[in-house]
């Protein structure tokens, strides 16, 4: 299966880079730095394609998806902009063109419902301690736009995100932060992200994980 992967040089993104090839799996990373990625290429060699592009042009989405994608996972950061947001609504309207349906993205604890403040987001209650929401704000388009479409999508929401090893045991629920989860690395979040390609259970979902 072929699988095109958005910010694969990231935190989250490397790591779901190296689940995917370690399981014989083809990938197309769309990468503004295809140097970074250079170490890969030369382990990999065929099995990783390597794009060099923007994940906000359009003609960039595109040229990544006419690679045969099966699914699509995004691991972009904000970066204090709006490229998750520009991202996805190209995304969405390139895979619908090219009949691909399943995307998975990584989003943040602070679009998930808040517990004590029913209606709410968690960004927007008592519940998050953060000082800006921009970041979250920016997740929150990406929602809107997922939740708008036709595509078969799933949102990881982890909470506070050290870098760290994958332990593989960590707690995961729908809509909601797990009660009491207040961490998850980096490597978790992307163990988690990466088995949601070959699974329905949390299609037009947003998953809170923590541990």
């Amino acid at each position: 299966m072929n699988l095109l992967l958005l910010g694969a040089t990231g935190r989250v993104g490397r790591f779901i880079l190296e689940y995917a090839l370690a399981d014989g799996h083809t990938v197309t990373a769309l990468v503004r730095s295809p140097g970074k990625l250079e170490e890969h290429a030369l382990k990999y060699g065929a099995q990783l394609q390597i794009v060099q592009g923007d994940a906000t042009h359009t003609e960039d989405v595109a040229r990544a998806l006419a690679d045969g994608a099966s699914a699509v996972i995004s691991a972009l950061n904000t970066d204090g902009t709006t490229t998750l947001s520009v991202n996805i609504d190209l995304l969405v309207r390139h895979m619908q063109k090219q009949s691909v349906a399943r995307l998975i993205t990584v989003g943040t604890a602070g679009i998930l419902q808040s517990r004590t403040e029913p209606g709410m987001f968690r960004y927007e209650s008592s519940e998050t301690r953060r000082r800006s929401t921009r970041a979250a704000e920016e997740h929150r388009r990406v929602y809107e736009l997922l939740r708008a479409s036709a595509l078969d999508w799933t949102i990881v929401c982890p909470t506070y995100l050290p870098d760290g090893a994958r332990i593989g045991i960590y707690r995961v629920e729908k809509d909601f932060l797990p009660e009491g989860g207040s961490q998850i690395t980096t490597a978790d979040t992307a163990d988690f992200t990466y088995r949601q390609w070959k699974s329905d259970e949390f299609i037009h979902a947003r998953v809170g994980i923590a541990y």
